[in-house]
């Protein structure tokens, strides 16, 4: 039985391919749509979640799992490790981290023998993504305890998240929006471009979706230069214009990984559909 598990949750983006290669356990959050209770990415599909929502917004809610979800996946991943590294969403935009405290402590009791520690990501999406597959490659390469966190803190301090809103219609979920101002530069057709680090900051907004990925694509020359790089490229139900920008992405910047993904409707329930995004990090 390997000494080391790896956990994170559903707002790291990962996909279903990498999540099986590396062995990495999820912690789902939850969606509400008319009053039913979904489990991100178990009981529906981003897409499928983000039809519903192009339905009717107003009945789709979402909700950070609770301690008792967050323990139910420590104690399965308990079964194939002594010791269990949880990566989380940033504290400063969930609750998530708490949840999984408030876990671990009932787990000390429960799970005797079984050491949970908990890293916060300081960010979300595909970037969050990257610090748990830093960690479960470290587990793959037969690092200590203390070299795995060691590799997730490493690409937390460089790793890095770009995210064109293709509407702002919806950004006042978020609560740091009025929604008298989003539904205003809606009106505007006003395309805004966010960053994660600890939490969502706005960096511009351009006029145009194809003003966007220009800018995102020179913003993230400016921070990794030539050098090679790790890039996850995210859509909200919009497989094309994330296949464009991944191929933007392949023939201006030397990547060594590069994958599609798709945003948790967690995060699409304020940034609406037809958002793209980036993650990255320098080798």
């Amino acid at each position: 039985m390997p000494q080391i598990a790896i956990v994170t949750d559903s707002v790291a983006c990962l996909t279903e391919e990498l999540i099986k290669q590396y062995d990495i356990e999820i912690i789902p959050l939850t969606i509400l749509i008319d009053g039913r209770i979904y489990r991100d990415w178990v009981d529906i599909t981003p897409e499928q979640a983000y039809q519903f929502f192009l339905k009717n917004p107003d009945s789709f809610k979402t909700a950070p799992a609770t301690p008792e979800e967050c323990l139910e996946v420590f104690r399965k991943t308990s079964q194939k490790a002594q010791n269990i590294v949880c990566i989380t969403l940033s504290v400063k935009i969930s609750t998530l981290f708490n949840m999984a405290n408030i876990a671990r402590e009932k787990a000390l009791t429960e799970l005797p023998g079984v050491n949970i520690v908990l890293i916060d990501s300081g960010t979300a999406t595909a970037a969050q993504g990257f610090v748990a597959l830093a960690a479960a490659r470290a587990v793959e390469q037969g690092k200590s305890l203390e070299e795995v966190i060691e590799s997730a803190l490493e690409v937390k301090r460089k790793v890095n998240t770009l995210v064109l809103l293709d509407t702002v219609r919806h950004v006042y979920r978020s609560g740091r929006v009025p929604r008298i101002a989003a539904q205003a530069a809606s009106i505007l057709n006003i395309k805004p471009i966010f960053t994660v680090s600890d939490t969502v900051h706005f960096v511009t907004a351009v006029a145009t979706r194809k003003q966007g990925v220009d800018r995102i694509l020179r913003m993230m020359r400016d921070k990794v230069g030539n050098q090679p790089i790790h890039c996850a490229v995210m859509h909200a139900y919009d497989i094309q214009g994330a296949m464009m920008l991944k191929d933007r992405v392949s023939n201006e910047f030397n990547c060594v990984e590069l994958w599609i993904s798709e945003f948790s409707p967690l995060m699409g329930y304020a940034t609406g559909t037809g958002t793209l995004g980036v993650a990255f990090y320098p080798e």
